[in-house]
């Protein structure tokens, strides 16, 4: 019951966030075009300051266990260059503008909502500080290879200097830059200034869900039906199998373990939904698979809890 109430308490208030989008619309307090045009205001707007938030709040003091990290970002590039392999330059997802959606969704978790809670729980705060250290590590190669991926598939062909320059001016690219030259200076911002950048923050997952509920369109959903079944096994069982699988070969503490494997079991990140919208991806199935993926995780959590645990 415990492991049940853990699953019901990590992902519930994201349904309920998606609830309240689509009752918005229902009810006509909203429009789904008002709801896009605000999903492109919180991407360029609301998003910057939640990374830079993410990425000003780490704590690195403890010191970083370099091989693990190595292990976990060689890990990441291998599951990533398989994922454009087999998606990517197959005809097996035959839309273009489907085939980063999909390819991001398999490597992108919700890791500061969900992984980092989920570790804390299985490892205490060894497990915190060890997923802390990998969020530190991974979120930015998560936002940049999300960058590269959709912009490949956009249907515009990129010189390397446009490609490059598309990555640095991407909102939650600067967000996550401001973040990491906020923690090395030798000064902390004064709370008058903090205050309002955490409430902006704080603001903008539930925002984000809050849109994603209004926009979603259940009649894609049957249409959609094959890629979304595919993409919530892939996501929530077997990537996260062959995570604790490959982890038996090495040594690292049980804490680490259950970092990496938190990173990898947990839902996909709501901001794939909002980059996908606004970089030429199929928002629709993007969308829906946010959506699928966070209502399943309270089964599939509560689960890996009994067979790890």
């Amino acid at each position: 019951m415990d492991n049940f109430l853990l699953a019901v308490n990590a992902v519930m208030p994201f349904i309920v966030y998606i609830g309240i989008g689509m009752l918005l619309v229902r009810f006509r307090f909203a429009t789904r075009e008002f709801l896009q045009k605000l999903n492109s205001l919180a991407f360029k707007a609301f998003f910057p300051f939640m990374m830079f938030r993410n990425f000003a709040g780490m704590d690195l003091s403890g010191g970083v266990d370099v091989g693990f990290v190595i292990f976990s970002l060689v890990f990441f590039s291998v599951l990533v260059a398989l994922l454009i392999l087999v998606i990517g330059k197959t005809n097996l997802v035959p839309q273009r503008n489907q085939k980063p959606v999909i390819i991001q969704a398999l490597f992108r978790s919700n890791s500061i909502l969900f992984a980092m809670p989920l570790a804390e729980t299985l490892a205490g705060n060894a497990g915190t500080q060890a997923a802390s250290f990998l969020v530190a590590a991974m979120v930015p190669f998560y936002n940049i290879t999300a960058v590269v991926v959709l912009e490949s598939y956009n249907g515009e062909r990129s010189s390397l200097p446009v490609l490059l320059k598309k990555i640095i001016t991407n909102p939650l690219i600067i967000g996550a830059i401001i973040g990491t030259i906020y923690v090395l200076l030798p000064f902390r911002l004064p709370g008058f200034i903090m205050k309002p950048v955490n409430a902006v923050a704080d603001m903008t997952t539930p925002l984000a869900l809050i849109i994603l509920g209004g926009t979603l369109q259940f009649t894609s959903f049957r249409k959609h039906i094959r890629q979304l079944s595919a993409v919530v096994l892939l996501k929530l069982v077997v990537i996260p199998g062959i995570v604790l699988l490959l982890l038996t070969l090495f040594s690292f503490t049980k804490a680490q373990d259950l970092a990496l494997f938190a990173i990898y079991a947990t839902p996909v990140a709501v901001s794939s939904y909002t980059m996908a919208a606004n970089m030429g991806g199929d928002a629709d199935l993007a969308g829906e698979i946010v959506a699928l993926t966070t209502a399943s995780s309270l089964l599939t959590i509560f689960l890996w809890i009994l067979v790890i645990a």
